[in-house]
């Protein structure tokens, strides 16, 4: 049981560690607050798969279910930042904002479980997309070095570094198998920052200044602000989130051979969205279901759900031993660039596969995705598109995830159930083939 749970924590580790790293830089904290962020998303991570593994009440699927800190969170949170005066404000206006995002869900959880119909795979499919493309300029920044001033910014020694990196986690995948398989994006970032000691591109700092023993403390970047504009921009994020969490708890339920019911989805969001809510209480961000490790149930065959809380327990653990969040923080940044253009690429192609299976052969669905996606990257294209507007719409549309969400969503409403559009089984060769004309 416990090895199991270790390769649940492996296989999702990079996972929860990837957004407190992208927002802590972002707000500009020291690499003792990263530390501590880190270790605040680890135990929350834990927090929220004891909810939904073991469950209390009503809340909780009860299924092999690991909950962490959502991608789809990460854009939003940093057009908070962005928007954001004084840096120090910023986690506390994304924790308020995460806080109520939470609360709003937890009720909506029994109404949103019979609504899903109206989220369906061309929606979820082209949200998670275009998550995957929103970070992957992040990953890109971080592969020119930590300092866009410093001389070294873009060199060729960070970039040999990141692309280094890269290189080994495609090696591991490509020739090995099983545990090591899966762990690969983990262990590049060991083997990236093993090759960056030479180049003077490691810093032991933050694992000598950490204790071996701490303990989030409650609102330690400050008591939670509410904003508006970042409250119904995280409240996109939810619904996004509880999409992809219901799309996860039916794939699982197959897996596990216990179908997941309206009352199952249910008492899954419930614990999605009650683990989101009390998450900033220790200083940790908005929680989903990470569908890596649905594939590992389904790779391993090992479905206790027992075995998925106890990696929930090592999860907590480590988020109360700081020199264990610290080590990430040694990671070079180019070598976190290297592997996030594989992790933040797979989150892409996650989506793609989604949209395989959303019928793109009928000429609705392909409009539908067409206009989302143009929507939802024009923040990344044309990053002063929105710049006349309003600071606090700008939190909203600086968002591709948001802006492309709600198109994705309107969209659908338009051309598959209202009436009044081109018939639904219009099936086209290619979106650029002209449609037959009618015969009168």
């Amino acid at each position: 049981m416990a090895t199991s749970g270790l390769q649940h924590v492996a296989a999702m580790y990079a996972g929860v560690v990837a957004p407190p790293l992208i927002v802590g830089v972002a707000v500009g904290l020291t690499p003792t607050e990263l530390t501590f962020l880190t270790g605040a998303c680890l135990f929350t991570a834990g927090l929220a798969t004891f909810l939904q593994t073991l469950g209390i009440w009503k809340i909780g699927a009860r299924l092999p279910f690991v909950n962490g800190v959502t991608f789809a969170g990460v854009a939003p949170m940093i057009a908070v930042v962005n928007s954001t005066d004084d840096k120090s404000d910023a986690l506390p206006v994304v924790f308020g904002a995460v806080i109520v995002a939470g609360v709003l869900g937890f009720f909506a959880a029994p109404f949103f479980s019979k609504a899903v119909r109206f989220f369906p795979p061309v929606v979820t499919g082209t949200v998670i997309t275009l998550i995957g493309i929103s970070l992957m300029p992040v990953a890109f920044g971080w592969a020119q070095g930590p300092n866009p001033t410093a001389d070294d910014y873009g060199s060729t020694t960070n970039l040999g570094l990141a692309g280094a990196t890269l290189v080994i986690v495609l090696l591991l995948r490509r020739f090995t198998r099983g545990f090591v398989k899966q762990i690969a994006v983990l262990l590049g970032l060991v083997v990236g920052t093993l090759v960056a000691i030479p180049f003077g591109a490691t810093d032991f700092g933050p694992v000598a200044d950490a204790a071996v023993v701490g303990f989030p403390t409650p609102f330690h970047f400050g008591a939670p602000q509410f904003q508006l504009a970042a409250i119904l921009s995280m409240c996109v994020v939810m619904v996004v989130s509880m999409t992809e969490s219901t799309a996860d708890m039916l794939a699982l339920g197959e897996i596990v051979e216990r179908p997941a019911d309206e009352r199952t989805i249910a008492a899954g969001l419930r614990a999605d969205t009650l683990g989101s809510a009390l998450s900033p209480l220790f200083n940790g961000f908005m929680c989903s279901a990470f569908a890596q490790n649905i594939g590992l149930v389904a790779m391993t065959r090992i479905r206790s759900r027992y075995v998925v809380a106890t990696g929930g327990g090592f999860l907590v653990l480590m988020g109360l031993c700081p020199l264990a969040a610290s080590l990430i923080a040694v990671v070079p940044r180019p070598v976190l660039g290297g592997a996030g253009v594989v992790l933040f690429g797979s989150v892409a192609a996650s989506g793609i596969q989604t949209l395989v299976k959303a019928g793109l052969e009928k000429d609705n669905n392909v409009l539908i995705v067409a206009v989302s996606l143009a929507v939802g990257i024009i923040p990344i294209t044309a990053p002063e598109f929105y710049h006349a507007f309003p600071e606090t719409a700008k939190i909203i549309l600086d968002s591709g995830i948001s802006t492309g969400c709600v198109a994705a969503v309107a969209l659908n409403l338009v051309f598959n159930h209202l009436g009044g559009g081109r018939a639904a089984d219009d099936e086209v060769t290619s979106p650029m083939d002209p449609q037959p004309a009618s015969v009168h």
